[in-house]
């Protein structure tokens, strides 16, 4: 698994504070929301997954360089 330097996390969390709203434009796991769901920002862990709350209560993280998100 390919893990982000932490410069590039610290990024993250700047591009994406908490309360950040996205839209989910690509996620490649059987469980994903449909594309186009929005969520809630409720933080960026030391992987640089981003961390979101579905707004279809799902609770699946953003995989940094897998999952793709734009803000809203």
């Amino acid at each position: 698994m390919f893990f982000p330097r932490r410069e590039v996390v610290e990024e993250l969390r700047k591009e994406y504070p908490v309360g950040t709203r996205v839209e989910l434009v690509k996620m490649d796991d059987l469980q994903a929301p449909p594309i186009g769901t929005k969520g809630t920002v409720r933080g960026v862990d030391d992987t640089g997954s981003i961390m979101v709350d579905w707004d279809n209560g799902s609770g699946l993280n953003v995989v940094y360089g897998e999952d793709v998100v734009r803000k809203v």
